[in-house]
């Protein structure tokens, strides 16, 4: 009873420091620390995350964890490549010897000093992402059952407290493209009622200012909402607003649109 107790107590813990986390890595930075904190014997933890066909550690307590897992990953083989790739839970009491990873047993320990291992499968509901909780000692039959049962918690409860920081972020990025969206539609407003051009001249307008400053188009939105024009120098005022020049043969130019000012470009008639 009292282990269930602590098991309990480790849950609701662990909840209340990522619940209000929107940050990913700060999440899985706690979840790791705490694998270390909660289970005897442990000396490193990491959380391994697989995308793109590769696998990267996205947080570690310690070098050392960085070091094991970087063997598995130049290998294609190990209990948290395991543990993520076939979705169960592997637990090593004695790497040197364990004939499941004979090759990276080997290069652990002479490597690392590590001779105990447990990797847990995280689940992430509605969610493609595979990633692997990692646990590390560097003695020999390190972990028990209550360490597996242990590690298998926080590896569910991590999983569901990220899979809701996941979803915050993705949240986030929304709120934010939908506001940079705006910001961009008002610009091209403003730059269309300044300088008589249609839509599509006046976000030509903002791209080609975006490329010769060398800033993000939303960048270039927010100065123009703030300034009530395009802020690049020498652009000069629209011919549109100008009374045409008369040419020496008493013929009247063109006015150029603001973006082929902008660009430089003329749009005189030939004069014969």
């Amino acid at each position: 009873m009292p282990q269930f107790r602590q098991l309990a107590e480790l849950f609701t813990g662990l909840g209340a420091q990522i619940g209000g986390l929107v940050n990913v890595e700060d999440a899985l930075t706690i979840v790791t620390r705490t694998s270390v904190e909660a289970i005897d014997a442990a000396t490193s933890a990491g959380v391994t995350l697989r995308r793109n066909g590769r696998f990267e550690t996205v947080a570690a307590t310690d070098d050392l964890s960085v070091q094991v897992d970087r063997i598995q990953y130049e290998l294609g083989s190990g209990p948290c490549v395991d543990a993520v790739v076939e979705d169960t839970v592997f637990r090593s009491d004695d790497l040197r010897s364990d004939p499941r990873w004979p090759q990276f047993g080997r290069r652990a320990v002479a490597e690392t000093q590590v001779r105990s291992m447990m990797s847990f499968r995280m689940y992430f509901e509605g969610n493609d992402t595979l990633a692997g909780l990692n646990v590390y000692a560097t003695r020999k039959g390190a972990f028990d059952d209550h360490a597996e049962t242990t590690g298998l918690v926080l590896a569910t409860h991590g999983a569901l407290a990220l899979t809701s920081a996941l979803q915050l972020e993705r949240i986030e990025n929304l709120e934010r493209a939908l506001l940079t969206n705006r910001d961009i539609g008002v610009a091209i407003g403003i730059v269309m009622a300044r300088h008589f051009t249609t839509k599509e001249q006046a976000f030509d307008l903002l791209r080609i200012a975006s490329q010769r400053a060398h800033r993000k188009l939303a960048d270039i939105a927010h100065d123009v909402i703030e300034q009530g024009d395009v802020p690049i120098s020498g652009l000069g005022p629209p011919t549109t607003r100008e009374s045409p020049r008369i040419l020496q043969s008493g013929t009247a130019d063109a006015p150029m649109t603001a973006p082929q000012r902008l660009a430089g470009r003329s749009s005189e008639p030939t004069v014969s």
